[in-house]
């Protein structure tokens, strides 16, 4: 039932031997901890630690070592026989997840709860047990993650089992533009992510109706709006040919969107997302019926967000303190707003940057470095 590797002790069992005659009571209280602690475990574990621990490619293990599949900390069982199946895709999940988490700091840098990562195997910690909106957002960009870096990984040849996109030319392409290249494989990018990221949520049994069920189904809703993501927003990319740049010619290809423009997507839908509870049919539900049920490319959450304010072992919120906060806005990383009223503290700090820049011919610019002292915020 433990992970393997970990060693658990308990008072009652550090002594040399147990009191035989320990009531029936203290048992099974013990044995229910076991049970609760080892389920938290398992859902501490993730995924996404891929992102956190180097992946070493395939090749680079030598005869006699230790399996890739068997290294790897996070994966159900499900992802654990994909991997053996697809080891040399391993490394482009990590990247993927890895993209995704540092697009989840970037859209959330001026919020309260700013996607912090706390260890290497839980990454984000307590926090994702809560079903709310922020959960929502980190699983629907992770996913995204994968599908982005598993489409491009398949245009530059380092798959095996996938190459260029051989996606259908677009009915509205001109007809003596030529349809070919070698574009991103966004369609097998999102079919063997939505295999791996979803397994471990379909491998879940939990009696219809449950919170737990809930979570899973919100999950996987959430995935698919990642995934649904960078699909829907790959556009036709093209290029030029003729003589001295005259484009008599064009050749057009399928291309992935910058990750940006998918984490400002999915930032976007984070702000409309669909409050939902589960139904007595063991489906989710809108919690006001007066809204458009969420299709799936919307996020949707089934818990209110906490705060953050305040660091809480329960939640696994961390808190404001210490964070940098701007005096003039009036907005969310506004120092009213992001200290939740406790106040800052001021302090000045140097803050060095390029200036006077020339462009000289040819070709370059040469700038100087200038230091300037600055007001700095931080919540108290």
């Amino acid at each position: 039932m433990f992970p393997q590797g970990r060693l658990f002790a308990f008072p009652f069992l550090g002594r040399g031997r147990m009191d035989v005659r320990m009531n029936q009571g203290h048992l099974l209280l013990a044995l229910t901890l076991i049970v609760c602690n080892s389920q938290l475990l398992v859902v501490a574990n993730s995924w996404w630690s891929l992102a956190m621990n180097p992946i070493q490619r395939p090749e680079m293990y030598i005869i006699g070592a230790q399996p890739l599949c068997s290294q790897l900390t996070g994966l159900s069982q499900g992802q654990r026989k994909l991997c053996q199946l697809y080891q040399d895709h391993m490394v482009y999940i990590g990247e993927g997840a890895k993209t995704g988490i540092t697009e989840c700091q970037f859209q959330f840098r001026q919020r309260r709860w700013n996607c912090s990562t706390v260890d290497n195997t839980s990454v984000f910690g307590r926090v994702m047990q809560i079903g709310s909106r922020e959960t929502a957002f980190t699983y629907a960009i992770s996913a995204a993650g994968v599908v982005n870096a598993v489409s491009r990984a398949c245009r530059e040849g380092e798959l095996s089992t996938c190459g260029c996109s051989r996606a259908a030319r677009p009915k509205d392409l001109p007809r003596d533009w030529l349809w070919g290249g070698c574009g991103d494989n966004v369609n097998y990018g999102y079919r063997f992510a939505k295999e791996f990221v979803d397994a471990r949520e379909r491998e879940k049994n939990y009696p219809r109706g449950s919170v737990e069920q809930a979570h899973t189904l919100m999950n996987l809703q959430n995935n698919e709006a990642g995934r649904m993501a960078v699909y829907n927003l790959a556009n036709v990319a093209c290029k030029c040919h003729g003589v001295s740049g005259s484009c008599s010619l064009k050749t057009c290809w399928l291309q992935l969107a910058d990750f940006r423009r998918v984490g400002e997507f999915l930032k976007e839908k984070y702000d409309s997302a669909a409050a939902m509870r589960i139904g007595r049919k063991g489906k989710l539900e809108l919690v006001n019926n007066r809204f458009n049920p969420p299709t799936n490319e919307d996020l949707v959450y089934i818990d209110p967000s906490p705060d953050y304010c305040l660091r809480n072992e329960t939640t696994g919120s961390l808190g404001t303190q210490g964070r940098l906060c701007n005096k003039t806005s009036e907005g969310m990383d506004g120092c009213e707003l992001m200290c939740c009223g406790r106040g800052y503290d001021q302090f000045k700090t140097y803050k060095h940057e390029r200036c006077h820049c020339k462009f000289h011919w040819c070709c370059y610019v040469k700038c100087k470095r200038c230091t300037s002292l600055v007001d700095q915020f931080v919540c108290k």
